[in-house]
């Protein structure tokens, strides 16, 4: 299927497409995640980091698909004792931006791998926590049974993950609004106002194309870890949250 921003030829989660999408959206992501969804992406990212819960003095571990890294200041308020969080995405723009502008006071906690996250040699049972923020939308079916296998692979046992993500709210009396806003005003705004190479549109794309976490919740439980499901907001945000068996 094609929709707004996607190129008919292109493969939209072949790794390197989703690489260009972020590199060129680098500059003005945050601006526009924060306008358009209103503040809920701050929200939700608090949110994540509340699923995940508190974490062991000196704890160590990933934050997968890490953007701009703006989980960070969240997570480093709940357990400011994180000894590192290895931040793992696949646009080196991205991080370039989470880096010098945004997180340099944090940046001795900071260690960034820049790779394609399923094809990364992530050391197994290395890590007390694994956190993503708006990462699971890019990935396909296939790959999300992928991620949830190297989640299982690189945390501890006892280890905590918490994953999070826009979704598409099936149930809720107002969904044909927010859907008119993901696929129409979205694009508009790209159009109108940035200027840019439809990248943004690909975003929405990519998030009603997810639909929601349940089916990777299911996914990490057939790894053996132990998964909680949670809505956001009449389902306009979606989550898995749980633990490694000891």
């Amino acid at each position: 299927m094609t929709e707004a921003g996607a190129d008919p030829a292109q493969d939209i989660y072949d790794p390197r497409y989703v690489k260009d999408v972020f590199d060129r959206c680098s500059d003005k992501y945050i601006a526009f995640s924060n306008i358009c969804s209103m503040g809920f992406t701050q929200r939700w990212r608090r949110q994540c980091v509340e699923m995940l819960g508190r974490l062991p003095k000196g704890a160590v571990g990933y934050d997968l698909m890490a953007g701009t890294g703006e989980v960070w200041p969240h997570l480093l308020s709940a357990n400011p004792d994180i000894a590192e969080i290895t931040a793992v995405d696949i646009s080196s723009g991205m991080h370039k931006r989470a880096i010098e502008r945004l997180h340099a006071m944090r940046a001795h906690k900071i260690a960034f791998v820049e790779d394609d996250v399923l094809a990364s040699e992530l050391e197994p049972e290395s890590a007390d926590f694994v956190i993503s923020t708006f990462g699971l939308k890019t990935f396909s079916p296939e790959q999300h049974e992928r991620l949830a296998s190297l989640t299982a692979r690189v945390l501890k046992p006892g280890g905590r993950f918490a994953y999070i993500e826009a979704s598409d709210p099936k149930g809720w009396m107002l969904r044909p609004l927010y859907m008119l806003h993901l696929k129409g005003v979205l694009p508009l705004i790209e159009r109108t106002l940035l200027r840019g190479a439809q990248d943004f549109s690909m975003i929405g794309t990519y998030a009603s194309n997810f639909g929601d976490a349940s089916g990777f919740a299911g996914m990490l439980e057939a790894e053996g870890l132990s998964v909680s499901y949670r809505r956001f907001f009449f389902g306009t945000a979606t989550g898995v949250c749980g633990e490694k068996p000891a």
